[in-house]
This record gives structure tokens, sequence and C-alpha cells, in this order.
């Protein structure tokens, strides 16, 4: 789409939007940051973050998160204000996204929601209610259970009883395999079928950033280089300094725990090792590549979504 059908695409939806909400996703390093503030110039717009990563505060360079520089003063909201020993849930993001973007209505601003964390867009845009009940005893089995071999066992029972929800969770993310199986065991039915979905609340305008997997391969490449090149390991080695580690929530960011495993292999070893490095990157531009892909694979059949390419 190009630069002049965009903004007369903006211009025309407000015209006839009572509660606007302008939403721009798409897997990492697509270039949502630079698009959003566009955007964010043309239409009076206020920012909202969307991305679960940039919650956490300390997690700069790993998580790509926007500078000041680059803000352009485009007011910015949820991002730096949890600690990352602090668990988020959906279910408190919905909460609190909802607050901000009345206010920003209320000011006569233009909400926008920016990033690319999907089930975080989705309790917005799709008016996700969630399942609330717990149940103590369920849920410390099944977290002992995954304790026992770093939830192996736990992940492979969920992929057989609800591989949808399966493909969407990484066998790491210990708080979602939990959840997920306790849903399922207080309910008998996939978390799908729990979670219902009551529609969204605002006059939507969703731009998805659509990018060949060649050149988003390259670019995730090139970011994750000029991530170490910032200083990624030092930054993680900050963190463990002041005392956090790899169970903490906000560590289990896609190449944190990476580079904490190789902080320690390399413990009283030269560090700077060519070959040791160069693994945890390829290591990291994997993973980060599989979740672009998981990304992608949950928003292609929305057909709200405007793609520009």
């Amino acid at each position: 789409m190009k630069d002049s059908n965009l903004l007369r695409t903006l211009d025309v939806f407000l015209e006839g939007a009572k509660k606007p909400l302008v939403v721009v996703l798409g897997p990492t390093a697509s270039g949502k940051t630079s698009l959003s503030i566009n955007i964010a110039k043309h239409v009076n717009g206020e920012v909202v973050n969307a991305d679960s990563r940039q919650l956490y505060k300390m997690l700069d360079i790993g998580t790509a998160k926007i500078s000041k520089e680059e803000m352009n003063n485009i007011s910015h909201y949820l991002l730096d204000i949890k600690d990352p020993k602090e668990e988020v849930t959906v279910g408190w993001y919905q909460e609190e996204t909802s607050k901000i973007i009345a206010e920003i209505h209320k000011r006569g601003s233009v909400p926008m929601l920016v990033g690319g964390s999907m089930l975080y867009i989705s309790s917005i845009i799709d008016g996700l209610t969630f399942a609330s009940s717990v149940d103590p005893e369920i849920h410390k089995r099944l977290e002992n259970e995954y304790d026992e071999d770093g939830g192996i066992k736990l992940y492979k029972k969920l992929q057989k009883i609800d591989p949808d929800t399966a493909s969407n969770i990484h066998q790491n993310n210990k708080p979602y395999v939990i959840r997920a199986m306790e849903i399922y065991e207080l309910h008998q039915m996939p978390k799908a079928e729990v979670v219902s979905k009551k529609g969204c609340s605002y006059d939507l305008l969703i731009f998805g950033m659509e990018v060949s997997r060649d050149i988003l391969v390259k670019r995730i490449e090139d970011r994750t280089d000029a991530m170490f090149e910032s200083g990624w390991i030092d930054e993680v080695r900050e963190l463990l300094r002041l005392g956090y580690t790899e169970n903490d929530p906000g560590m289990k960011s896609c190449g944190y725990r990476e580079i904490i495993q190789y902080l320690r292999e390399t413990d009283g070893v030269d560090s700077d090792s060519d070959i040791s490095l160069d693994i945890l990157k390829k290591r990291i531009v994997t993973k980060t590549r599989q979740y672009a892909k998981r990304q992608m694979t949950w928003w292609r059949g929305d057909d709200r979504i405007r793609w520009i390419i």
C-alpha cells in the first residue's frame, strides 16, 4: 500500500469512526515501529504497546524497545512498567489497555495498538473473555509435573489434547503451558472453547506488515547482529548481577535465556570466542524466525487486516 493510499484510508476511516482504534501488527522485525510513528503523526495518535516483552523494565536491547528519540514526541504507554520478576497475564493487559484507550478517546486523540503479541492484540480486537476458575491443587500438581523434566511430558500431553493451543505456546513458557492444561482439566475442553469472543467494542482499522520470507530472515539476522553490537550481552550480565535469573518471567524473552546459557558455558573461558558467539547468534535467529512464522500463521486468516507489502 502506497503512503498516499494509506493516509487516504486513515482519513476515510476517521470520518466515520465513533470509537476509533488503529492497530499496527506484524511479525518481529517487519517495520511496525516506523509505520506506527508516521500514522500517529497524521492522525494525532497515541500508541499503546502490544509487545508482551516490552512491558518489562531493563529489557531494552533484546526486545528492540523503542527509544525516546524514535518516539518523536508521540505518547507511548505500557512500556517499562513491570519488573522482570513479575508475571503478566493477558487478562491484566486487556484491562489496562482498555482503560488507556478510554483515556485517549476522552482527550480527542486516536488510540493505536502496536506490537506483535498475538493473544494480547486479540484480547482487545476480539474482546476475549477469559476462563477465570482456578484450582490451587491442580495448579500445584501441574507445576510439579512441569518441573520434573522442564515441561517435556506436560507439553506433549497438551499437544495431544489441545494441539491448536500448543502450537501457539513454546514448551519453555511454563505459565502458559500449565494454564492451558489447567483449563482443560477444569473444563474438559480445549482452551479455545473456554476462552470466548464477545466482539470488539471499537471501530477498527488494522494494518499488517507483510514481508517476504527472505527479506524478513535477513532483517532478523541484521537486527540480531545490531543488538549484540549495541551491548545485549552486557545488558544480560547486568540483569544477572541484579539478581534476575532465567526463571523470571521477563527473562524468558527470546534470546535472554540463550545468552545466560552462553555466559555460563564461557565462564572462565574466552567469552569472546567467535565460534561460541556465532552459534549463540544462530540459535537466537532460529528462535526468532520460528516465532515470526507463528505470528503470521495466527493472523493469516483474519480478513480484517489490510496487509502492507
